[in-house]
């Protein structure tokens, strides 16, 4: 069986990858399982190019099929930030608690109209011989003023999808499996790895 090695020590987001691609015939790996690995520097300008570096790193180092992926939350009225600052928004110690009170400071006089957000996604798989791939996704949803449901990690609780009135931390994990971001982003990487693994 070929392994996946997921380029992330997120325990929620590794959850989420394990589960949209549960359906393949692959051992899905870590960083948990590679606890030498090098510390990647998220440096780069766009969530693309953090996701390429994350993945490249990590193949180099394991030769093995492995996959990158960085995602985060703009909100319009901020002009487009956190993006990929999105984990480490309230600074170097960042909590998902420290980086939503922080958002929700920076839209305190912000009213409910003018509150527009999305999640973006971007994978990358790479492995010994380059890139195989690079893919993105993205949902729109708008800031609510109060947490609302326990589910998702991250911005999840006060990220609504007006279609279902639910934010992402109410809404069904099943239903959100469909929808999100990284769900629209893993739906392609699911095709890619697909070809691969025939090739």
């Amino acid at each position: 069986m070929k392994e996946l090695v997921v380029a992330t020590k997120n325990k929620g987001k590794l959850r989420e990858i394990k589960g949209l691609l549960a359906d393949l015939d692959l051992k899905i790996t870590s960083l948990a399982d590679y606890p030498d690995a090098p510390e990647i520097e998220e440096d780069g300008k766009t969530f693309g190019q953090n996701a390429l570096k994350k993945a490249a790193t990590i193949a180099l180092y394991t030769k093995k099929l492995t996959l990158g992926e960085d995602s985060g939350i703009e909100i319009k009225a901020l002009g487009n930030k956190p993006g990929i600052h999105s984990a480490r928004f309230s600074g170097e110690k960042a909590t998902d608690r420290k980086n939503n009170l922080k958002m929700l400071r920076s839209l305190k006089n912000v009213p409910a109209s003018k509150r527009q957000a999305r999640y973006r996604c971007y994978a990358a798989l790479v492995d010994g011989n380059g890139i195989v791939d690079l893919l993105s996704g993205q949902c729109s949803g708008i800031i609510t003023k109060h947490a609302r449901g326990k589910n998702g990690f991250g911005y999840d609780p006060y990220f609504l999808i007006k279609r279902y009135d639910q934010t992402f931390g109410e809404l069904d994990p099943s239903v959100k499996a469909k929808i999100s971001h990284r769900a629209l982003a893993l739906k392609k990487v699911k095709k890619s790895l697909r070809k691969y693994l025939k090739a």
